[in-house]
């Protein structure tokens, strides 16, 4: 690993010097993991000083969580294969690629500390960016412009089941998502759960209709 000292080096500002932050701290997750990364470690390889770090991310999850970001596919990277099924299969393996990688053991990390403490998952929810939500929003926009589904099945709890399959899989297997695994994902889950068009609640039974008021006994 090669380091640079922030004290000779030019004097980086602004988006420059975010950028080679992040960049030096996907580095330190590719080559020691989550486990061990450190604010001093970042700050050396990158040739900043700690302090720069700190300005910016009060904590060593908050700086990690923002260059897991770097890493997350935009909306517009998700090809347009044509249909809705081959853009769902685009979408999840972009994401499960990322996943695979260094963003995936930090996530395990960043969720082994946080479910213990309230304080720590706020933090994580609060900087959460909805980057997988606007994915399959973009996907599903597709869609309805084709005519393959409504409109009305672009729902919230819809847009979030993709990307809920891809972590609990990293979470709770930590391997390689199989493709066979992922086209069930497709298949079996989001194509059906898509095409099924907007929820409606079921109609009220009759037992549960009001009953008219019996007249009194004069």
């Amino acid at each position: 690993m090669t380091t640079a000292d922030h004290r000779t080096s030019p004097r980086r500002r602004g988006d420059v010097l975010v950028r080679a932050i992040l960049a030096a701290t996907l580095a330190e997750l590719r080559e020691r993991g989550y486990a061990a990364l450190t604010m001093d470690a970042v700050a050396r390889r990158a040739g900043a000083s700690k302090a720069s770090l700190y300005r910016r991310w009060d904590s060593r999850a908050a700086l990690v969580m923002d260059a897991v970001y770097e890493l997350a596919p935009s909306p517009g990277q998700v090809p347009d294969t044509g249909d809705l099924r081959g853009d769902l299969l685009a979408a999840l393996r972009q994401s499960a690629a990322v996943l695979e990688g260094p963003a995936g053991a930090a996530l395990r990390g960043m969720l082994a500390e946080a479910l213990p403490e309230p304080g720590r998952a706020r933090e994580l929810r609060a900087r959460s960016r909805g980057t997988n939500r606007a994915l399959m929003a973009e996907v599903l926009r597709r869609a309805v412009e084709r005519g393959e589904i409504p409109p009305g099945a672009v729902t919230g709890p819809r847009l979030e089941v993709g990307a809920a399959m891809l972590r609990n899989h990293y979470l709770f297997h930590n391997e390689p998502l199989g493709e066979d695994v992922l086209i069930g994902m497709v298949d079996d889950v989001l194509l059906p759960l898509c095409r099924a068009g907007p929820h409606r609640p079921p109609p009220p039974s009759p037992d549960s209709q009001p009953r008219p008021a019996r007249p009194g006994v004069g």
